[in-house]
């Protein structure tokens, strides 16, 4: 079993995640929001000497908020949605009124989906999961029942849809993919809210109604 370390940060509590193997030295950071010195002495804490990557699900504010100054301290490249690149590297255009200001970033790689990115000894499958945002992607660990899934889905709620590029259906659909692809104990980690498995979701989630019916 992997070890995926949670951090809630900043003001909108998103989750950051650390991924490794256990007791590895070598780890990937997904979607470092805020506080980007609480998570650096995380790493250290863990262990970890070397950051092999930092992963964006999408590049909202709350998301990528910490990516320049974790990249400053670890050296870790960025992989971006490249649907979103231009966001990441403009980031306080597309900020929140009383958020910020934040540090750019031009991302070092870009992912659309269908990649496989071989990093700390494990393998990240690139799901394309538009919705909430028009680029947005979920990391899935091969061979492990494990989902990073951003803000596409929540413990009993979706992403919202009501941000430039966010669509419903689209959303709906994205969900819908991830569910028929991975068995319904997978583990999943959202951006924000707690832990929870694709199966509890498709039977309980409000927003999944249409989902539970044709399962």
């Amino acid at each position: 079993m992997i070890d995926v370390r949670g951090f809630t940060v900043g003001p909108l509590q998103e989750n950051c995640y650390v991924v490794r193997r256990p007791g590895a030295t070598t780890a990937v950071i997904v979607d470092p929001g805020d506080e980007a010195e609480r998570l650096v002495e995380a790493l250290e804490v863990l262990g970890v000497d070397s950051l092999e990557a930092i992963l964006l699900t999408h590049c909202h504010f709350d998301h990528v908020g910490a990516v320049t100054a974790v990249h400053a301290a670890t050296g870790a490249p960025v992989w971006c949605p490249e649907l979103e690149t231009e966001v990441l590297a403009n980031i306080d255009a597309y900020t929140f009124a009383g958020f910020g200001p934040f540090e750019s970033y031009r991302a070092d790689h870009t992912v659309a989906g269908g990649e496989a990115l071989g990093l700390a000894d494990l393998t990240f499958d690139v799901r394309f999961t538009p919705g909430h945002s028009p680029g947005h992607v979920t990391f899935a660990v091969r061979d492990e029942p494990v989902l990073l899934s951003g803000d596409v889905l929540f413990q009993g709620s979706v992403g919202r849809t009501d941000l430039p590029g966010g669509d419903w259906p689209t959303l709906l659909a994205s969900i819908e993919s991830l569910m028929d692809e991975f068995p319904p104990d997978t583990r999943v980690y959202p951006g924000h809210m707690g832990q929870t498995t694709l199966g509890h979701e498709r039977a309980t989630n409000p927003f999944l109604r249409e989902l539970a019916r044709h399962s």
